[in-house]
């Protein structure tokens, strides 16, 4: 039998039933003429999507902004001692009590910022370029002068941080200032980030766009400087940010054990001084529990800060 919806007639008008709609994957629209991002680029976006980085990123800014005005945050002078009020708790005159020698708590964590951020601050740029030249130049040059500077690196490698820093500060008969003590811990510092730009270097510097910029005539001086460096530094400044975390609680023990820092406000020192209170905490547990607060809330924010970077800079770890 003829259909008349399959075979209809001229002038005829039949009824065509609608397509099922079907879901259809969305693809995102790619713009051909679109620069690609570069490494740094990639990684800011990254960062800031970053829960982990921003708080890190407040914290430090507020340690910071601590340090730098120390004066918006206390109004009493860290220095000025009475034995008549020790040990007072917390009240409306001392927001956290007083320690031992009538000294304000809250005063001396505060403006004990400024010392400890700074040794720590100082300590990082001087171990970053000792530790990222000869490893830059260990790894580019090789040879001989790569074995001469991974045997040093390995001597230095092998002396604990705060031991070395112990036995080096007892030279200084006067006593040790800022400068001195982030020198020491710059020198006993400096091999993490020496290996890494050593790696990070020999790693790059057989890359193809090395390799070009050798054919069209770039000495070893500009390859180094122009090429292999800024795409060898990503690493550098994770450990460096790790770092400075690590030489604020060197430069806290070496005041605590009595070799660093000792006649000014750091909270090394007021960890030194807050040793008893263990005992007397039922009179002004703040004594022991600010300088402990606040040198771990510094600390916890740069090693998180590292953690965010290295994650944003390193592909294979946000694979992982």
């Amino acid at each position: 039998m003829r259909s008349d919806a399959k075979n209809p007639r001229p002038g005829q008008q039949h009824y065509v039933a609608p397509l099922a709609e079907t879901p259809l994957q969305e693809v995102d629209a790619v713009d051909p003429n679109a620069t690609p991002c570069s490494l740094w680029q990639e990684a800011f976006h990254n960062l800031v999507r970053n829960p982990v980085f921003l708080i890190s990123s407040a914290l430090i800014l507020l340690v910071l902004v601590v340090a730098l005005f120390p004066g918006l945050f206390a109004s009493q002078d860290p220095s000025y001692c009475q034995i008549g009020r020790s040990r007072q708790p917390s009240g409306p005159e001392h927001l956290l009590g007083t320690e031992g020698q009538g000294c304000d708590v809250y005063a001396r964590t505060i403006y004990g910022t400024r010392i400890s951020v700074t040794v720590g601050f100082v300590a990082m740029i001087l171990s970053t370029l000792i530790g990222g030249t000869m490893g830059a130049l260990a790894g580019f040059i090789g040879g001989w002068f790569d074995e001469i500077i991974s045997r040093v690196t390995d001597i230095f490698f092998a002396i604990p941080l705060v031991l070395g820093a112990i036995v080096f500060a007892n030279r200084f008969a006067g006593g040790m200032n800022v400068w001195t003590v982030s020198l020491v811990l710059a020198i006993f510092g400096w091999t993490s980030v020496a290996r890494i730009m050593r790696g990070s270097v020999i790693s790059v510097k057989n890359q193809d766009f090395v390799t070009a910029s050798t054919a069209l005539g770039a000495s070893r001086a500009t390859n180094l400087l122009r090429h292999v460096i800024p795409n060898a530094i990503a690493p550098v400044i994770v450990t460096a940010t790790v770092n400075l975390g690590v030489f604020i609680v060197a430069e806290a023990t070496l005041s605590f054990l009595g070799v660093g820092l000792t006649n000014a406000v750091s909270w090394g020192a007021d960890l030194s001084a807050a040793k008893n209170a263990l005992r007397t905490l039922d009179k002004n547990p703040w004594i022991l529990f600010a300088p402990s607060l606040a040198l771990a809330t510094t600390v916890l924010s740069f090693i998180m800060m590292g953690d965010a970077v290295r994650d944003a800079l390193d592909p294979k770890a946000r694979k992982r």
